[in-house]
């Protein structure tokens, strides 16, 4: 099995050059990209694995980027940024983007993060050969074989890996509270301070997905405690 091919999408180009040599001397394959159109053009020419995206990246802000790569590509995106804030990290999760950076960062943990999230997509196939070949509910199918999510009007809803994954998470435990803590840990959302909103905006994007049916998504938060699946779930 070739290693996995991680596109760099970075300003800089010593720190692209050096991030590009410490992870071939890891067990990745890496390839470069300056721009836009040397993202696009990798994504639909190479297997690309994960995409590490600079948010300052020339041409088109790499926040636009990242919502334009994850409308067209369910790749999972690591960005990166100047800039630490809470404010930050939650808008690069808003618009699609599987984690989030700051700068100056080590490429030992960029690695980490990468198998991280590749870890997690390996994890989600598997999970989809143990499971039922479908999950039931309000009129949604999820087909776990497929990893497609329709709707109730039989429109296609695109979710990107960490989002299946926590819809996974909430069918697999119906009607049940489920902490924030423990719904990262299921979810495979990254270690984070107990402050940390990522489950929040995960939460709030597949809310917002499904939602697109024409009903409230059926998630609850519980004040205080975390998050809860409303709906009835048939397995079949």
């Amino acid at each position: 099995m070739n290693p996995p091919l991680v596109l760099i999408a970075e300003t800089q180009q010593d720190l692209r050059h050096n991030v590009r040599e410490f992870l071939e001397q890891t067990g990745f394959r890496a390839l470069p990209a300056a721009s836009a159109n040397d993202i696009f053009n990798a994504l639909t020419s190479a297997p690309v694995g994960a995409l590490v995206l600079d948010a300052a990246l020339r041409g088109p802000d790499g926040l636009d980027l990242c919502r334009d790569v994850r409308e067209r590509s369910d790749v999972p995106i690591i960005l990166v940024g100047a800039n630490s804030s809470e404010v930050d990290r939650v808008v690069g999760l808003e618009l699609g983007a599987d984690d989030y950076m700051a700068k100056p960062y080590s490429a030992r943990e960029l690695a980490a993060r990468l198998r991280a999230v590749l870890r997690r997509g390996r994890g989600e196939r598997a999970l989809g050969l143990r499971r039922q070949t479908q999950a039931i509910f309000e009129g949604w199918v999820v087909d776990f074989a497929r990893r497609e999510v329709v709707a109730p009007q039989g429109e296609l809803v695109e979710l990107t890996a960490a989002e299946f994954s926590l819809l996974a998470v909430f069918l697999d435990h119906p009607q049940a509270v489920i902490a924030r803590a423990r719904l990262m840990e299921l979810a495979g959302v990254r270690d984070a301070p107990s402050s940390d909103r990522s489950i929040d905006v995960l939460v709030s994007r597949l809310r917002r997905k499904l939602g697109e049916g024409g009903r409230p998504a059926p998630i609850v938060t519980v004040r205080g405690v975390g998050y809860m699946f409303s709906a009835v779930v048939d397995r079949r």
